[in-house]
């Protein structure tokens, strides 16, 4: 089982040996659940070598006149001896510095990742163009990807640096670090690929560290990348074209501090959406929202506007300070698998479009775009791990955070409000026994006793609410030393009607070696129609010549958690969007309809101040 997401991270030898600060940053990348892969460059650690041997590094001057480093096989003892003594030693023991666990090696050995050798190359010598064929320089091939994936879940890092290993000649071959990171990204799917460089990302000017370009589309062209830089673009580019959703050249010598540029795979698109496809190209599965949390934080510069990722990892933004408070409240997290967002000219599909990046962006746009009086403050919070049953962020936000109103980021579609949804009742059932068997008389499989029991819980708990809906999911089933353990998770969705004590009343008592736990009672809420919040939206729906419709979903969202403690607070949920494709793979967003209700949240959002000023 895979313990998290992926970050490949490329490290050029000049931050590895100079800059040791970098492996704090792995170590919090790796705290937070993250497999972290390391690619390490190997530059100034070869330099560093022909230095030690005071030996001449060879160089071969290419037709273009630019210069590259020639690896003959004799030069090639020296350049794995520079890896490792100059690279995976200090790798290792930066990594335990941090209390990591490492595995770290040169790609080729064992063969790990395999490569073919190039073609010979041209250079010239003195006035002459000669053909060069013994350069040890190649390609990637690929490599074992089980392997690299067992070794990222049995260890905090994995460190590969070059050369690789080309099974036809039986050799190393080198290969550029960069496209290294790049080609291992796309094979072991990585979500998140940095590129750590000594300056602000990609400059405008060389020598000014302020000029960070901050986004690359497509195939734009960049006249002011130069040299190695270069290089590092191509594989950016190489990895964006070919589905690593979030790439960025980071620094200096830091993926967490100074400038940063973006590669997105996209052409740019329309000014008024650019948000909205950004945010959506940025991988935010459940846990691991922080790489969002974080852009969003360095996107929204306003001085009106104050933000901040709080301690259980939400994004918070807050426009005003007055007493008056209206929570507009999202999440940033998305249900797995992560695919390439696509956008066309009417609208764009991908993971989490609908539920509910586009809600959220929304919400964001109203930090700028809604009238917020003296007496008023709009907070906008994007919450984290709304999409599993922990459900962090709420339960902080219901803990740390007050309003008097709410709006939950949602898709509801243009022309509907959320007043309500279901609650959610997750139970935990384990069986526990001696195997036996099956042929034995009266033998009953654990598997079919499970099956009896969840039928018998969900008979009592519809004895309580009728309404109720329930599904038997994630079964487990193991035989460990003489004994058969069966773990299933049976989920209930209650409706508002069963009153916020249902579970007190539900009798989940089932006999030996059988328990049940109790791992989430959220109840059901419905918000009346009556209160100041919905007459803000029902303004806002007449003014734009719309009649509002009232919808309770059977799913469940943060507004349940928020309303288990804020019992007299109003709340709806409002958004663009068909919540019929909420974590299918069928997730599309219509520009239009983004455009249209937003225009309608940004009414509402205007009327519900005027209305409480007036109260």
């Amino acid at each position: 089982m895979s313990r998290g997401t992926l970050y490949v991270i490329k490290l050029g030898s000049s931050t590895i040996v100079n800059h040791p600060e970098i492996f704090e940053e792995i170590g919090r990348i790796s705290r937070r659940g993250n497999r972290v892969l390391l690619v390490a460059g190997g530059a100034e650690a070869i330099r560093r070598k022909y230095e030690d041997l005071s030996r001449p590094m060879p160089f071969l001057t290419l037709p273009s006149g630019d210069e590259v480093r020639y690896c003959s096989p004799e030069e090639m003892l020296y350049v794995r001896e520079a890896y490792y003594d100059n690279i995976l030693a200090p790798v290792r023991e930066r990594l335990a510095e941090q209390g990591l666990s490492a595995f770290a090696q040169l790609g080729g050995d064992n063969g790990l990742v395999i490569g073919r050798k190039a073609k010979p190359i041209k250079a010239v010598q003195g006035q002459k163009t000669v053909i060069v064929r013994d350069s040890l320089f190649g390609q990637y091939a690929g490599s074992h990807t089980s392997f690299l994936h067992d070794a990222l879940n049995s260890f905090d890092v994995v460190c590969l640096s070059p050369p690789i290993w080309d099974p036809e000649l039986a050799s190393y071959i080198n290969i550029d670090a960069d496209v290294l990171g790049a080609e291992l990204a796309v094979e072991l799917e990585a979500h998140h690929l940095r590129f750590v460089t000594g300056t602000a990302g990609l400059l405008r000017d060389i020598g000014d560290e302020g000029s960070t370009i901050p986004d690359v589309y497509g195939d734009e062209e960049l006249p002011s990348v130069q040299g190695r830089m270069k290089q590092k673009v191509r594989a950016a580019r190489l990895a964006s074209g070919r589905g690593v959703c979030d790439v960025n050249i980071s620094g200096p010598h830091s993926v967490e501090r100074g400038g940063r540029t973006w590669f997105w795979q996209a052409e740019r698109g329309p000014a008024a959406f650019e948000l909205l496809n950004k945010v959506a190209r940025i991988p935010s599965v459940s846990e691991d929202e922080h790489e969002l949390a974080r852009f969003l934080l360095e996107e929204i510069q306003d001085p009106s506007v104050a933000g901040q990722i709080d301690e259980a990892g939400n994004i918070v933004f807050r426009r005003g300070s007055g007493p008056h408070t209206l929570l507009l409240l999202g999440h940033i997290d998305t249900v797995p698998y992560v695919w390439p967002v696509h956008s066309d000219a009417d609208g764009l599909t991908g993971r989490g479009v609908v539920d509910a990046k586009g809600s959220f962006v929304n919400f964001i746009h109203m930090l700028r775009e809604a009238d917020v009086p003296e007496n008023g403050s709009l907070l906008v919070i994007g919450a984290v791990e709304e999409e599993i049953s922990s459900s962090k962020g709420a339960f902080y936000i219901r803990d740390h955070y007050r309003a008097d109103a709410v709006i939950i980021g949602e898709p509801s579609g243009e022309d509907s409000l959320t007043l309500g949804y279901y609650g959610l009742f997750k139970l935990r059932i384990t069986i526990r026994r001696a195997q036996e068997h099956t042929a034995a008389k009266n033998s009953v499989s654990a598997i079919d006793e499970l099956y009896d029991i969840a039928a018998d819980i969900r008979s009592r708990v519809r004895d309580i609410d009728p309404q109720s809906l329930s599904s038997l999911i994630d079964i487990e089933h193991r035989n460990e030393r003489g004994y058969i353990t069966v773990t299933a998770i049976l989920n209930f969705r209650i409706s508002p009607e069963a009153g916020n004590d249902y579970v007190d009343k539900v009798d989940l008592s089932v006999g030996d070696a059988v328990t049940v736990e109790v791992l989430r009672s959220t109840p059901g809420f419905a918000n009346p129609r009556s209160d100041t919040l919905v007459k803000a939206f029902v303004r806002s729906f007449a003014k734009h010549g719309k009649a509002v419709r009232y919808l309770k979903k059977r799913g469940t969202s943060d507004m349940n958690t928020l309303a288990s403690a804020w019992t007299s607070v109003p709340m709806v949920a409002y958004g663009p969007g068909d919540s019929s494709l909420d974590h299918t793979n069928d997730e599309y967003l219509s520009y239009g309809e983004v455009e249209s209700s937003r225009a309608i949240l940004r009414e509402a959002v205007n009327e519900w101040f005027r209305l409480r000023t007036e109260d």
